[in-house]
């Protein structure tokens, strides 16, 4: 089992940046794809970015790609997304993810995850 828990949503004006980072317990988390999803309010949740188990392979959506940057690291159980050129419509509660089927990190949907964190907010103004 893996427990996931968010750190470092916060507000931040638009073009600012913001680094939300996910704390992981278990030792089997070198085994696991990780992932980010967001959902703004009235929306379904949506996938932002993964990693596989090695951190060698990492996949974004379209609308954070050369903005967005997923990394982690196996050694401390953390896996980390920033945030660059921040825009209002990136404003969502961000929910980190675990994927042990999907170690490759080649998941983009909801079903594929295992394991949710609680969330963080992130709010970009004007």
């Amino acid at each position: 089992q893996v427990q996931l828990v968010e750190s470092g949503g916060g507000l931040v004006q638009a073009g600012g940046s913001l680094r939300l980072s996910c704390a992981a317990s278990g030792r089997t988390f070198s085994t696991y794809g990780m992932g980010w999803f967001r959902q703004a309010p009235g929306k379904e949740r949506e996938f932002v970015a993964s990693i596989s188990w090695s951190g060698g392979n990492t996949y974004y959506a379209d609308s954070v790609k050369g903005r967005f940057t997923i990394s982690r690291d196996n050694a401390k159980n953390t896996v980390a997304l920033q945030m660059d050129s921040l825009k209002l419509e990136d404003t969502a509660v961000y929910y980190c993810a675990a994927s042990g089927k999907y170690t490759s990190g080649r998941f983009y949907f909801t079903q594929q995850v295992d394991y949710w964190g609680q969330g963080t907010q992130v709010t970009v103004s004007s």
